[in-house]
């Protein structure tokens, strides 16, 4: 490719995040809460995923709320009514990177942002769970 031809890429905005993974587990297990929590913050798919990972599922789920977290950094905007947890949703492409899927009101704020494009990374260690974003234009 000759560097005429090259694209710029623009970033518009960065989030990162940490979460204790007991503090997940402590809210999922609540036997008062856990369930509500559960279905409030994670969509079906990734409840699905989580939960295929039995012993690390905490881990994962804690992975989930760090990038949801770093994703309302990066939009400059935590939960309210342009945000909503379930708007957020972290999928598996193909190749089984972890991918930022934006729905209703907060795909809308992201397009309004000029944010066309995410790059997420996620990690986790049995305490921690980790999660950082590039909101880029292209």
């Amino acid at each position: 490719m000759d560097t005429g031809a090259r694209l710029k890429l623009m970033i518009i905005s960065v989030g990162i995040d940490l979460v204790e993974v007991e503090r997940i587990r402590a809210a999922l297990e609540n036997s008062r809460i856990g369930l509500r929590f559960r279905h409030r913050v994670y969509t079906a798919g990734e409840i699905a995923y989580c939960e295929k990972k039995q012993r690390g599922r905490f881990q994962s789920y804690a992975g989930r709320f760090a990038a949801k977290e770093a994703v309302m950094k990066a939009l400059g905007r935590g939960w309210g009514a342009q945000v909503r947890w379930l708007d957020i949703e972290v999928a598996r492409a193909r190749s089984g990177k972890p991918d930022i899927v934006l729905h209703d009101k907060t795909a809308q704020l992201a397009e309004q942002l000029g944010i066309r494009k995410w790059a997420l990374s996620i990690a986790h260690t049995a305490r921690y769970g980790t999660a950082y974003v590039i909101a880029q234009d292209e």
